[in-house]
This record gives structure tokens, C-alpha cells and sequence, in this order.
């Protein structure tokens, strides 16, 4: 199954914020490999960069792969085929590690004549490659990631204008034009932020959502043998989608599926590989000594989070735990925007006698700490966490509440509750 965006509802590039750094990035002399979860947008966004690669492969395709994957050779000579001219020849790779050994003709031909060519490899996974040991082409390329929707590719509902500086501040967010349809926190809570998911009625998103889970992952895994047990995993993937934004208690989901610890843990990391879901560490620069310092995952999409319970994704859904999704939603929005920048880290926070904070962010020098919170009405009470861990810890100067009140309010002189559309 696929889903398509572009002409036909008016959603472009243009609408993404990594348009600005890719259409930057790709006209600069190395091999670029851009990384990213199906449907993210990755093909629709390179193919509106580049409308007409002198050649184009997706080794989705079975026909095109079995053409490759028989005379290994033929990328070579095809590419060494295309004439000289005074700017590079664009070759496009889409769902390039399905043929890892691309890699290796890739460096032959760059090393051979670096203005002559402008690859642009794309892929939905890193399992493979990793696993094969595959040359990722060190100091020749440049590596992109593509996430879900954040927030300034997809505007809140009667969202009015905002004076307020982020959390996380996106250089040119501003000037971002997005056709993508608005929404309140529950929608996105239920449905995720897959471009191809939010274009769809929302009559169809659960369903759709539910499918496109199933599908995808038994394609990428079933078909690349990414796992030996594919019922084994499917009950993996359950429990690690119902124990989302939790500690990750291998010992206990390796118990439940009757699966060996290391093969609960390859689990995890092939959810990571396929960019699906991401580990939040625990903080550790606090002077308490009871800290907790296992790490938490999270899936990268609520929607996608949903779907791989097992249960078709609803509004219904969400309000039977509202707190739980709001605050995987609030995490995944700020984990996304960390990586974009590249810069900063996220952390959460916990010790052993209960003290807990949802997100710290270590970012510019400055420690900022974050609880999330499902209220219209934050107090005090919703900051005490905040209070001590500034308290102890110098570089924290101010505290944020992410919750549903309408606009900022002031808690205490050194904390702020923000409302979620401004994060």
C-alpha cells in the first residue's frame, strides 16, 4: 500500500521545513543518503527537487531490483554512460538499502569523477545495512533524516498569531508556507502526524493507519528476513507499542513472548533502524544519587503507536488515556525538532523515590526542563518537580508546563505553562 501527496491536494515541498536545508545540501559535492520512515515524504520531496534525475531506481520495485541485483555491474556502466556536461547528472536511488552493494559502486564512481555526478540515495531502513556492514560511504557523503509532521509544517487549529519563542526554535520555520489541513490536539493524539495519513478523511485515517502498520512492517521485515519469527515479533510490537514512553523493561517483555533477552533487545533496535521509534535517555548530570538510568522508548508517531497495539486508531481511543498520548505527542514533537538542528539533546528525568520530569532539554548551554501536562488549568502543584530540579541544578534557570491552557501564564518567576501549540 502506498500513499501519495502532491499535485492532486495541493500539498508541495513547500510545506516542509527540511525542504530549506535539503534543496541547500544536495547541490553540494557529495553523495547525499537521506534516511526516514515510510511515508514520511522522502520520494515526493527529492522528486520535486530534482522533477527530472538523468536516472532514477527504486529497488521497491521488483522487477527493477532483479535487474540490478542480476548484472551488478549495469549501475556502473549506466551512470559512466551519461555524457559530460558543466553541472552534475542527478542518479536518484530510492529504498537503496534493499541492494546494499549500491553503496560500494556509488564510491567507485564518485571517487572516480566528483563533478560528474550528484547521487541521492534514500532509505526507509538501516537494518540491513548495518547488519551486512555496509560502506556508508564515510567522508564522501552527507547524511538527512526525514520525521512525521512537526508542528510548523502543520499549523494548530484556529491557531492566532504567537509571541512566544519555542522551546526549540527552527531557523526560516517562519516563513514556512503549509497547505497541510490544521488540527486540535486530539486529532493528532488519534491520528498521528504521517503526511499521507493527514490528508486522508478522517473517517478513513484509523483504518488506513492500522493497514499501512501490518503492511509496511511485514513487507520491510518478512521480505529483507529481517527476523526469524514474524509472529514471535508481531508480539513484540504490541507490547512495545502498549508500553510506549515507558522504561524499557527487557526482562519482562522477554518473558511475555517467550523470546531471549538479546532477541528482545535486536526487537528494539530494528525498531530503531527502521525509524519507527527512538530511546529517550535518562538524565544524569543532576547531584542526586538515586537516580533511575534506564531508558524510556518511544514510538515517533502516535498514530503509528496506536496501530501497532493492535487496535484501530480513534479519538475514542486517545480520551480513554489522554495524559499517556499527550505526553508521547509533546516528546516526539521535541525529539524530532532536536534532531532536524542537530544540535541539543533530550533527556527525561527520574530517581528511584519518585521525583520525575517528563523532558529536559540540553540545548545552547541552557538545562530546560519540561512537564507535560492534559490541563486547561496548570498550578503550582503541576510545577513541583520543576521547582526542586531547579533548584539543584545551576544551569536551569527556567521551567515550562506543556499543557491545553489558551496562552501563556506565569506559575512562578521561574516557570511557565505554555500552551501545546506553542512548543
Amino acid at each position: 500500500m502506498t500513499l501519495y501527496y502532491g499535485e492532486d491536494n495541493k500539498v508541495k515541498i513547500t510545506d516542509r521545513w527540511i525542504r530549506f536545508e535539503l534543496e541547500k545540501q544536495f547541490f553540494k559535492p557529495f553523495v547525499h543518503i537521506v534516511f526516514g520512515a515510510r511515508q514520511t515524504g522522502k520520494t515526493t520531496l527529492i522528486s520535486e527537487i530534482f522533477p527530472n534525475p538523468a536516472l532514477c531506481y527504486n529497488f521497491a520495485d521488483p522487477e527493477q531490483r532483479t535487474r540490478i541485483m542480476s548484472d551488478p555491474g549495469v549501475f556502473r556502466r549506466e551512470c559512466e554512460a551519461l555524457p559530460e556536461k558543466g553541472e552534475p547528472h542527478v542518479v536518484f536511488v530510492d529504498e537503496a538499502q534493499r541492494i546494499p552493494d549500491i553503496f560500494d559502486a556509488v564510491q567507485v564512481l564518485y571517487d572516480g569523477n566528483k563533478s560528474k555526478w550528484r547521487f541521492i540515495l534514500c532509505g526507509s531502513s538501516a537494518r540491513k545495512l548495518r547488519k551486512a556492514g555496509t560502506n556508508l560511504l564515510p567522508g564522501r557523503c552527507m547524511m538527512h533524516r526525514m520525521f512525521p509532521l512537526i508542528m510548523p509544517e502543520r499549523p494548530a487549529l484556529n491557531h492566532g498569531k504567537i509571541c512566544f519563542t519555542p522551546l526549540i526554535e527552527l531557523p526560516r520555520a517562519e516563513g514556512l508556507i503549509s497547505h497541510f489541513p490544521p488540527a486540535d490536539i486530539e486529532e493528532r493524539l488519534a491520528y498521528g502526524e504521517m503526511p499521507g495519513i493527514v490528508l486522508l478523511d478522517e473517517d478513513d485515517r484509523g483504518a488506513v493507519l492500522k493497514s499501512f502498520t501490518t503492511a509496511h512492517l511485514e513487507e520491510e521485515i518478512r521480505k529483507e528476513a529481517l527476523v526469524s519469527d514474524w509472529g514471535a515479533f508481531v508480539g513484540f510490537l504490541r507490547l512495545a507499542a502498549a508500553e510506549s514512553g515507558c522504561m524499557i523493561n527487557f526482562a519482562a517483555i522477554s518473558q511475555q513472548i517467550g523470546r531471549s533477552l538479546p532477541t528482545v533487545k535486536s526487537y528494539y533496535q530494528l525498531l530503531e533502524d527502521m525509524f519507527i521509534g527512538f530511546r529517550l535517555p535518562a538524565y544524569k548530570k543532576s547531584p542526586r544519587k538515586n537516580l533511575l538510568s534506564t531508558p524510556r522508548f518511544f514510538f515517533t508517531d502516535v498514530g503509528i503507536c496506536q496501530a501497532a497495539r493492535g487496535i484501530r486508531p480513534s479519538r475514542d481511543v486517545v480520551m480513554s488515556d489522554p495524559g499517556r498520548y499527550f505526553e508521547q505527542w509533546v516528546i516526539a514533537e521535541l525529539w524530532k525538532r532536536v534532531q532536524y538542528i542537530g544540535k541539543g539533546e533530550l533527556h527525561y528525568f527520574c530517581t528511584k523515590d519518585g521525583a520525575e520530569i517528563d523532558a529536559v532539554l540540553d540545548i545552547d548551554g541552557k538545562i530546560i526542563p519540561i512537564e507535560v501536562k492534559w490541563t486547561e488549568r496548570p498550578s503550582r502543584k503541576d510545577a513541583r518537580h520543576l521547582f526542586q530540579f531547579i533548584k539543584e541544578t545551576p544551569k536551569a534557570t527556567q521551567g515550562y508546563i506543556v499543557c491545553r491552557c489558551p496562552r501563556p501564564q506565569k506559575i512562578a518567576e521561574n516557570i511557565m505553562a505554555i500552551p501545546w501549540s506553542y512548543i
